[in-house]
């Protein structure tokens, strides 16, 4: 049973986005924000109730400052190579702040009080590495309420399948088309009936789906601008905001299926849409652009920390503004089809270019630690 009179008093609008069933998390996390008490603190006072990771916010972290160089020391004393020292840190980190995050994840009964931490991205499209390695995760973290990020690719698809039957909760990620975030929901959902197959209590297995918002717009909003038509400029900053309305009306359909409802009959945990990529790219736009007007029941939305003081200073919420505009976000989609700008390409190439980008930072992680530990060793 969800207590949400135990969790921390929220500024207005952070409870008004709860009250239409939105769960705010924050899209950052570092050990300066642990030893600080800065996580705590923002548990305490923005009505945060989790966190995500991801390895561009790991690399980020480990770049600044020393709040490491203890730990580093240690382990290079311990003769550890530059992945299992990376390994150590992170789950390290997550596991921290999962404790801190305990008593909202008792207080939600399960919904909340998550932390996420990401497979290797360098494995995105190796299915049987990705699901030994969530594996190895979430025993390190060894905390209930931790997610484990598996990207939404071809390869990953049967990984969050594998991962899920055996218990473990997913944030599957990097998902930007309606096509695959369908087979993202068929994947969890086969989970889910395996795990209930095997004899697992599927109401402790929890998962979302993290569905992208801001590069959507910033991709076609700059073909838009290559066409330079007044049609097309009418069009900038709606793709984003359409694609993800329509991703719950999927999730709407997906949900109501027999299918799930038998697992659900059975204690089953829906899957719920998280909106991440909020944080807005043009400042032409509102700067709570992709919070207002992603209001909907069991929704997550995790916010870089400027959108969260954003929201918290000016943040209009106004109840729900997804399920009333399937018809309306369809027809931006099907304009931008008439412009010519193909809705396929520009998923594929987002996937590509979300798969490259964390590739790449987890390889300026693991070159700055390698270069930490040559200091230290």
């Amino acid at each position: 049973m969800i207590d949400m009179a135990q969790l921390p008093t929220a500024p207005p609008p952070i409870a008004a986005l709860r009250e239409a069933g939105v769960s705010v998390w924050l899209d950052d996390l570092s050990r300066e924000r642990l030893r600080s008490g800065n996580l705590q603190e923002l548990i305490d006072t923005t009505g945060i109730v989790g966190v995500t990771t991801n390895p561009s916010i790991f690399q980020a972290a480990l770049a600044d400052g020393d709040a490491y160089t203890e730990q580093l020391t240690q382990l290079a004393g311990e003769g550890k190579d530059v992945d299992e020292v990376v390994f150590t840190l992170t789950t390290d980190d997550v596991r921290e702040a999962c404790d801190l995050f305990a008593p909202v994840y008792e207080a939600t009964d399960g919904v909340d009080g998550r932390v996420s931490i990401e497979v290797d991205p360098r494995l995105a499209h190796d299915a049987e590495r990705t699901a030994v390695v969530a594996k190895e995760l979430a025993d390190a973290v060894d905390r209930p309420q931790v997610y484990i990020k598996i990207p939404a690719t071809e390869a990953g698809l049967p990984a969050i399948t594998r991962t899920l039957a055996e218990g473990i909760s997913v944030n599957v990620t990097l998902i930007f088309s309606l096509e695959r975030y369908r087979a993202v929901m068929n994947a969890f959902v086969e989970g889910i009936e395996q795990a209930l197959a095997a004899g697992k209590d599927i109401s402790k297995i929890h998962s979302v789906a993290s569905f992208f918002v801001s590069r959507v717009d910033t991709e076609i909003d700059g073909r838009l601008d290559e066409i330079g038509t007044d049609e097309a400029a009418a069009l900038r900053g709606k793709a984003g905001l359409a694609n993800a309305r329509l991703a719950y009306q999927a999730y709407e359909e997906v949900f109501a299926t027999p299918r799930w409802q038998r697992l659900e009959g059975e204690g089953g945990r829906r899957q719920r849409p998280l909106w991440a990529s909020t944080g807005v790219k043009d400042p032409a736009y509102p700067d709570t652009l992709y919070v207002t007007e992603l209001v909907a029941d069991n929704t997550v939305n995790t916010m870089p920390e400027k959108t969260l003081d954003a929201t918290i200073d000016h943040g209009e919420i106004t109840g729900d503004t997804i399920t009333g505009g399937y018809d309306e976000a369809q027809q931006v989609l099907d304009d931008l089809d008439r412009l010519g700008i193909s809705y396929t390409d520009v998923t594929a190439k987002l996937e590509r270019e979300g798969v490259d980008k964390f590739e790449k930072a987890w390889g300026e992680l693991l070159e700055g630690v390698s270069a930490e530990l040559s200091k230290v060793s």
